[in-house]
This record gives structure tokens, C-alpha cells and sequence, in this order.
């Protein structure tokens, strides 16, 4: 049951052969023995789950399942849900319980998902390791002493793991992608603005993107189904017909035009990641997908110009937590003045403070132009190089990551090292495109390699489509981690 896919717990569901609660008690005590190990999860209410569960069943069993019902899915902790702890990672929301729901939850709610539990994250899904919480590091699953990758490194962790069946991300610079990339499972970004922003705890509103994370493009595909769709209330959510991400699955690839781009594949890729994303590329040549050299020329400056625009809307986002309304509030203070300072000084990690300062520094007067207007124009180029790429392909494909997974704190130490974790995956959002990655093979460490595949706008079911025909000629995201 563990390895099953969705549709296959939906048809055991369906059938009768195990039931909701049954199936949210198994994954919750699954969460109960390796959690500790892994600190995948924040927060899990065995009674709000199991009484989910419950009323799943009873819908079952009157006849009005959607594919999700019962389900037990794990939630990213940036995402609001009523009555449950919603702690971004951070201190400064340590004691928040949501009042609301965010429409990502809604969605699920309305498919008849349960909710199994809030997964750990980067503080305010800044980070690329899962280093950055407040509640601590999360612990890659095949391999304890290295990162799952971030912000979603809880997510990841808890499917790899098999702590949950599936789970929900947010990637605002490759945060789905690139954890899944890193724990060998699959991951997808949709377009932005299909999936709404609403109850989604900002930190770069013009890249935030929710999706699924699963073991397979298929699971992805059924997720996607649930969460996608108009929201009123966010002003980014986009009015388009409902669509089935699934129905493009069984599609051959004959024909497919696949784009390389020769800026993916040169100094700063590993060799080992390097040789599985090739004979990844070869396997799709085999499926009947022809190759074609593209070039996105700008790609270079991705990292430089997300590194000026993210921390400048983060610093306006995270404005709102000053200790007045809701969440830390510092215990001691002399003033209004001294009680905002020290509560953010308090209630802030030192990577969040680090961008916030960044990004006031390139919003102030006398560095606006130089900085934040010159960054939003070469956003406008990076993203018409992948214009003028889909000019000459169907898909784009490359490495999810530059390496495989690395040792927890190699990096904490060295802010640029580790925001070139996110090389491949960055400008992606820049341009507001879909993107996922799916497992391609392991590293000369044994660890998992991703292969990320790029859309077009709205072609997360081309993407999926693609996903998933390889899968079905490849097992590597059947594979589990060994011991857990």
C-alpha cells in the first residue's frame, strides 16, 4: 500500500478493500515511528484527520467520491488551514492557528481529501536545503546526513519516505522542483497564476506558485486536477475553463520535439547528474522524440535578477509581521518603535533577514533604477528567450540540479553556493512558465538525480504527458529509499 499510486488507493477505496480512516491510520503511524528521524512533518492532529477520514467513508459510501475522496494528502506549512498551527517555519508564526482555509486547502477539502499533517519548510520558503526552519532541519530520506533540498523539503521527505502518498509545494525559484529533483521524486510547478495564491503565505508574489509532489506524473496529474482553478479573491488567479490534467497520459511521443538548451549543459553540472539527464534524453529518442539544440542566453543573469526582485517583494510581504495583529510578539520593549524592532528581530531567521535587507536596499531611493527596474527588464528578456526556444520545440528538458543532494550545513555558511542550487530552475518562474521534475537515475553517491522538463504556458498536460510516458518505460520513481 505504501508504493501504490493514487489511483490505485482511490480504486481500493472505491472497492471497498481498505477505507479512509484505515489508510490515514497507517501513513499516521508510519508519520509517528520516522518522523522523529526525519522531522518531515510540524504538525499532525491524529483526531482532525482521522474524523476527515470518517467523513470521507460516509460520503463513499453514499455514492459522491471524486477521486480524491479519502485520500490522505500532506500540506506544505505556508499554506492556511482552519484550526490548524500555520507556522510558515518561522518563529514569528509559531503559535498561529489559520482562521481560514487557503483555497489550495478548499480545493482539497471539496475533493474530499484528507489532510494528514503540515510539513516542515524553509522559513518563509526561503532556502534551497530545509535548513531554515524553525523547527528545525528536515533530513533527507536516503541519505540522513544531507538535505532534502527546498523550501518543500518536508513535502519531499514525507513522500519519499512514504509518510504520505502525496503532498502539496509552493516554488517561487524551483522550491517544488528541485527537493523532488533532490529525494527522487516527482514534482510540478504549474504557469503561475492556475493555481491560486489565496491563503498562501506570501514571500515573492509575482513567483509563488503552488503544486503537487508525488511519487509519479500520473499521481501529479490527479493532485493538479484538485488544486487548480479561478479564485476571485486572488487578483493573479487566472479565469480559464476547468481542464483534466490527466487526459493527455496515454499519448505516444512520436513526433515530440525536445529542446536542449547548450546553456544547461556546461561548467558547474556534475558528470554524474550530467551522464543520467543524457541517458534520460536517450530513453525519450527511443519513445520516438527527436532532440533539437535551443538557447536561452539570458539564463546566466537568472539567479542575479531573482536575487533583486524576490527580496524586494519579500521585504514589502513580510512587512505585515510586526507583533501587532497576530503571531510573535517580543516579550520586553520600551516603545511602539522598540516592540516592532525587536519582534522582527526576534521572530525572523537570519536568511530572512538577510533578503529583507537586500531587498530594501535595492527598493530605496538611489537604487530603485539602478537595481529593481533594471532586474524586471531582464526578467522581460529571460523571458522571451524561452519564446523564441518553443518557436523550435514541444518541451525543454535539462538537470533539475547542478548535483545531487549535499551535506547538511555544507553550505550554510555560503549564501552564493547555495543559491546556485536553484541555477536550472529559476528562471522558469522569472517567466511565469510550468515546470516539473521526475527521477531519472542516481548519482555516483547513490543518490536520486532529477530531470527537469520545461512547458509552455498552460501545458502542464503536454508536461504531464511526458512525465509519464517515460515513467511507464522507466522505474525509477518506484524506487525507495533503503531502511525506510
Amino acid at each position: 500500500m505504501l508504493n501504490a499510486s493514487l489511483k490505485q488507493l482511490s480504486a481500493l477505496l472505491a472497492d471497498g478493500k481498505v477505507s479512509s480512516v484505515e489508510l490515514t491510520q497507517t501513513f499516521l503511524d508510519r508519520i509517528e515511528q520516522l518522523n522523529p528521524s526525519l522531522n518531515a512533518f510540524i504538525t499532525v492532529d491524529r483526531e482532525k484527520s482521522l474524523a476527515q477520514a470518517k467523513t470521507a467513508d460516509e460520503l463513499r459510501a453514499k455514492g459522491g467520491a471524486c477521486p480524491l475522496t479519502g485520500i490522505p494528502v500532506a500540506q506544505k506549512d505556508i499554506f492556511c488551514a482552519q484550526g490548524w498551527l500555520t507556522t510558515c517555519g518561522s518563529k514569528m508564526l509559531h503559535n498561529f492557528v489559520s482562521p481560514y482555509d487557503a483555497h489550495v486547502i478548499e480545493q482539497f477539502n471539496r475533493a474530499g481529501a484528507v489532510n494528514l499533517g503540515k510539513t516542515n519548510m524553509d522559513e518563509f520558503a526561503m532556502g534551497s536545503s530545509n535548513e531554515t526552519s524553525y523547527h528545525g532541519k528536515v533530513k533527507n530520506p536516503w541519505n540522513q546526513e544531507t538535505v532534502p533540498g527546498g523550501s518543500s523539503g518536508g513535502s519531499a521527505a514525507a513522500v519519499a519516505a512514504r509518510l504520505a502518498p502525496a503532498a502539496t509545494g509552493t516554488d517561487t525559484g524551483g522550491s517544488i522542483r528541485q527537493p523532488a529533483a533532490l529525494t527522487g521524486i516527482t514534482g510540478l510547478k504549474p504557469t503561475y497564476g492556475v493555481v491560486s495564491r489565496y491563503g498562501m503565505i506570501a514571500f515573492a508574489s509575482s513567483l509563488d506558485q503552488g503544486g503537487p509532489m508525488a511519487k509519479s506524473a500520473e499521481d501529479c496529474a490527479l493532485l493538479l486536477n484538485a488544486m487548480a482553478g479561478f479564485d476571485s479573491r486572488d487578483s493573479t488567479s487566472l479565469e480559464r475553463e476547468k481542464e483534466d490534467y490527466a487526459r493527455d497520459l496515454a499519448q505516444p511521443l512520436q513526433g515530440l520535439k525536445i529542446g536542449l538548451p547548450k546553456e544547461f549543459f556546461a561548467e558547474g553540472l556534475s558528470a554524474d547528474v550530467a551522464q543520467r539527464v543524457e541517458e534520460a534524453i536517450a530513453e525519450y529518442r527511443k519513445l520516438g522524440a527527436e532532440t533539437v539544440e535551443v538557447s536561452l542566453p539570458n539564463s546566466k543573469l537568472a539567479i542575479p535578477v531573482y536575487y533583486v526582485l524576490a527580496p524586494a517583494e519579500a521585504s514589502s510581504n513580510l512587512s505585515r509581521f510586526d507583533g501587532v495583529r497576530y503571531g510573535h510578539r517580543a516579550p520586553e520593549y520600551t516603545d511602539l518603535l522598540d516592540m516592532y524592532c525587536k519582534t522582527r528581530a526576534q521572530g525572523f531567521g537570519s536568511e530572512v533577514k538577510r533578503r529583507i535587507m537586500i531587498g530594501t536596499y535595492v527598493l530605496s531611493h538611489g537604487y530603485y533604477d539602478a537595481y529593481y527596474l533594471q532586474a524586471q527588464k531582464l526578467r522581460r528578456l529571460i523571458a522571451q528567450d524561452f519564446v523564441e526556444a518553443f518557436k523550435h520545440c514541444d518541451v525543454i528538458m535539462g538537470p533539475t540540479a547542478p548535483s545531487t543532494a549535499f551535506k547538511i550545513g555544507e553550505k550554510s555558511d555560503d549564501p552564493v553556493s547555495m543559491y546556485l542550487s536553484d541555477i536550472y530552475t529559476i528562471a522558469v518562474n522569472l517567466a511565469g512558465l510550468p515546470g516539473m521534475s521526475v527521477p531519472c537515475g542516481f548519482g555516483g553517491n547513490g543518490l536520486p538525480v532529477g530531470l527537469q522538463i520545461i512547458g509552455n504556458y498552460f501545458s502542464e498536460a503536454k508536461m504531464l504527458n511526458v512525465a509519464h510516458q517515460y515513467q511507464q518505460a522507466t522505474d525509477w520513481h518506484t524506487r525507495m529509499p533503503e531502511g525506510i
